[in-house]
């Protein structure tokens, strides 16, 4: 009984009181913790990145259907540097996503810390040509650009 309350309090400790500790130089900075899945969670993971992909699985071990899906359009594309959180490892991230795009499914594209959408969207922007274009606002160029420039 007494471990199993030392261990729920160092968890509630540990989630909600100690901060988190960053030495950079000779500052150290601190930031407090930040709850898995919450708003401000994903708002971190999201912010300032050209292409973040939550999913089932990893870009290379994809596990489900829908997310091997977005991964063939990221290397059609030839996107090959994206971030990629694995949903099935942490179900407070997979629910949070969820509630934070208010989008149901998962895979879970974001472009410059806006929701793009999930592997429907994303087809269907690959079959009209508005990926392209997407890629193109986050500085990103499509390696289709150069396959039809090649066919010429």
């Amino acid at each position: 009984m007494q471990i199993l309350l030392k261990k729920t309090m160092y968890s509630l400790f540990r989630r909600s009181v100690i901060p988190l500790t960053r030495t950079t130089g000779l500052r150290t900075l601190c930031t407090q913790a930040v709850e898995p899945g919450s708003k401000e969670h994903i708002e971190k993971l999201v912010k300032n990145k050209q292409v973040v992909v939550f999913m089932k699985g990893t870009p290379d071990k994809p596990m489900c259907g829908f997310s091997n899906a977005v991964v063939q359009l990221m290397t059609f594309h030839g996107v090959e540097k994206y971030e990629s959180y694995n949903v099935l490892e942490d179900d407070t991230l997979r629910q949070g996503i969820k509630a934070y795009s208010n989008w149901p499914t998962i895979p879970q594209v974001y472009m410059n810390g806006e929701f793009i959408g999930g592997c429907d969207i994303m087809l269907d922007m690959h079959k009209n040509g508005d990926l392209i274009e997407e890629l193109g606002k986050v500085g990103i160029r499509s390696a289709v650009l150069d396959m039809e420039k090649n066919k010429e």
